[in-house]
């Protein structure tokens, strides 16, 4: 059994200093760490599933007043943008949750202070922290100021007119690798061409399409697999963004 961890350098780097640190002690410590210190027996599963909850919320608050204009789909594109595993990993690197991660020998040995889930996990369960320690108003401010320009005006939004960039956030929320366009047949006269495009991932070709342009048809085929992978998973469009 170790000793309490010293948590004060992650607060100030969270900004919320605790009344109750077992807390924050509960949100670091990994599910691998059974001969760690691990408060009440306890790891960060619990504390992540409050968190998630916590963040779903706040996003869509943030977004509902920020913009009034904006239609149901967009906001959720955006929430989803903010609340996927990615972003959530790269907020926890943000405070180097990772250095303060318990675990057990074997998972810090295999990589798991960098693991993205491990990231993504320990950031939620620490925002479920916050919020049990205290109210959402106060999670709600500790939130916004970690993520700092990323939530600024317009950083947030999906552009709804890039499909490419749509698809690639979407596969690569679960995924380190990037969807692969290829050019198929290249047809007409040179001063009217059509250029069909295919486009894949993961072995698989997700969609095709066609265009005036190379970059038209590989827009028209990133449309194409957005459909198909929506079509195959409804929830995309209302979680967290990681399905696909």
């Amino acid at each position: 059994m170790m000793d309490e961890p010293d948590l004060q350098p992650l607060e100030a780097r969270l900004g919320y200093t605790f009344k109750d640190r077992k807390l924050l002690a509960m949100a670091v410590t990994h599910p691998s760490a059974t001969q760690s210190f691990v408060p009440d027996g306890c790891d960060n599963q619990r504390l992540e599933f409050l968190g998630d909850a916590v963040l779903q919320l706040a996003f869509a608050h943030m977004l509902y007043i920020r913009y009034s204009d904006m239609a149901e789909g967009p906001l959720t594109k955006a929430r989803a943008r903010m609340v996927n595993e990615r972003t959530l990993s790269d907020m926890a690197r943000k405070v180097d949750l990772g250095s303060e991660l318990i675990m057990s020998r074997g998972e810090e040995a295999n990589g798991g202070r960098e693991r993205v889930s491990a990231l993504a996990d320990a950031f939620e369960a620490a925002v479920g922290a916050v919020y049990m320690d205290s109210d959402f108003p106060t999670a709600l401010k500790v939130i916004e100021c970690i993520y700092g320009a990323v939530i600024g005006e317009g950083a947030a939004l999906p552009d709804i007119d890039n499909p490419k960039g749509e698809l690639q956030e979407l596969v690569q929320a679960n995924s380190p690798d990037a969807p692969v366009y290829r050019l198929e047949s290249a047809s007409g006269p040179d001063h009217d061409r059509l250029f069909e495009s295919t486009v894949h991932h993961g072995g698989r070709e997700l969609g095709r399409g066609s265009g005036k342009t190379k970059k038209e048809a590989e827009s028209a085929a990133a449309a194409e697999a957005l459909k198909l992978l929506k079509a195959e998973t409804p929830e995309v469009e209302q979680t967290d963004g990681s399905a696909v």
